[in-house]
């Protein structure tokens, strides 16, 4: 998975369509993401101590990493992202828009270093 913590993303699909947010949580298990303002549903809870009015409380839920494109940092367009090998043997994300790196995804290895 390419999308990480704290990247901003923007939906592709759905009834949030073109909205853009903040990842809070990957879920790679389970092939989803939690994004901030993003699949708002309504649970309604029962009074309790914690909670002494009860009611409805608005929260977010997880949505499918393939609804999902990563806003490029670079061109601030929504992009699909490629790994590539750096010549110090490091791997990062790149836009494939404009070819622009967006992070490292893993450290150099000395064994994948080219000479």
């Amino acid at each position: 998975m390419r999308i990480r913590i704290d990247d901003m993303v923007e939906i592709i699909s759905g009834n949030d369509r073109g909205t853009r947010g903040k990842v809070l949580k990957v879920l790679p298990r389970k092939g989803r993401v939690l994004v901030e303002g993003v699949n708002r549903v309504k649970k309604h809870v029962r009074r309790s101590q914690r909670n002494p009015r009860g009611g409805q409380l608005s929260k977010e839920m997880p949505i499918d990493i393939s609804n999902v494109l990563l806003v490029c940092t670079a061109c601030g367009q929504p992009a699909r992202m490629g790994a590539r090998y750096l010549d110090d043997g490091s791997k990062e994300r790149y836009c494939k828009k404009c070819g622009a790196g967006n992070g490292e995804l893993a450290p150099r290895r000395a064994t994948s270093a080219r000479p």
